[in-house]
């Protein structure tokens, strides 16, 4: 899913393309994707783009008369700037928005179709789709601080919780709490004065870095491959590939659909976390340490 650096590089592009420009109307490949109804997607067309703004992990572009249409990509969503006029793929394109300039085409891999648009008119009504997280690259540490202990939670889940942290997600979670040295599994409530210092500097200085990275990765260009998953990454997608600060080898934890890397000598003093699957097949066999889990495969 595009979290925060992502979505923050996808606006830079899409500033200098579409700010001041009409919006000539909007083609829908997938009728699922529109989620709302009133305003009708064609009180669209013929708008000028004022301004663009980022909502949590989503995307609003302001349009003439407090119209906003508001993106939000989920996991496999993304953007594509395209010639004027551009055909929408087949199978995953989901829509296009006609520029004189340009076309900007939505598209949506995978069969799980859950990309959304939503028109809405008014602040009011645009504020209903704010997840209410805090903008941790606008806050000072006590607000870090109040938002991060209001209620006990794993790092792992208040780090990507949209209503406590906007833009935060899985992938840049594992990053964060890999750079501060912490457990994704450590309580909120647990941490020490100095942890928590640590964390704040770390998630700001995460999302900062990979604003950057991502910015000079596009190169001026429409910011295209955009994945959950990317080269020079610390841990996160790199199960099992050594940690580049210590070398032993990332871990994981696996519930449903989501995916926790982690090093178990930078962050949990060696000691590896109960993914639930595999601890409940090995049972008494599962190994509590790096050290045990090599002399398993010593043995293997």
């Amino acid at each position: 899913m595009p979290e925060l650096p992502d979505v923050a590089v996808y606006l830079e592009a899409l500033s200098p393309r579409i700010l001041g420009a009409r919006l000539e109307g909007v083609r829908l490949a997938s009728p699922f994707v529109l989620r709302s109804v009133d305003p009708p997607l064609v009180a669209v067309a013929g708008r000028t783009v004022r301004g663009l703004r980022r909502l949590g992990k989503r995307i609003v572009i302001e349009l003439d008369d407090e119209l906003f249409v508001v993106l939000h990509l989920m996991i496999a969503g993304r953007l594509h700037w395209k010639p004027p006029g551009a055909k929408v793929p087949g199978k995953i394109g989901v829509a296009a928005f006609d520029f004189a300039s340009g076309t900007l085409v939505m598209t949506e891999a995978g069969t799980k179709k859950r990309a959304a648009i939503n028109l809405v008119r008014g602040e009011v009504a645009l504020g209903e789709h704010d997840p209410g997280g805090l903008e941790v690259l606008e806050a000072d540490s006590a607000a870090f601080r109040a938002a991060l202990t209001a209620e006990s939670h794993t790092l792992k889940r208040v780090l990507a919780d949209p209503t406590v942290f906007s833009g935060i997600g899985n992938a840049y979670s594992d990053e964060i709490l890999h750079r501060a040295r912490l457990s994704p599994v450590k309580l909120t409530t647990a941490l020490s004065d100095e942890e928590i210092a640590r964390l704040f500097e770390a998630t700001r200085a995460t999302l900062l870095y990979w604003i950057a990275r991502l910015r000079d990765e596009a190169g001026g260009e429409f910011p295209e491959g955009v994945t959950a998953f990317r080269a020079g990454m610390a841990v996160h997608g790199r199960y099992g590939q050594p940690c580049p600060v210590c070398a032993a080898p990332v871990q994981r934890i696996v519930h449903a659909e989501n995916e926790t890397n982690y090093c178990a000598r930078c962050q949990t003093g060696g000691k590896l976390l109960a993914d639930r699957a595999l601890s409940r097949l090995l049972k008494r066999d599962w190994p509590r340490t790096l050290e045990e889990m090599e002399a398993l495969k010593r043995r293997a």
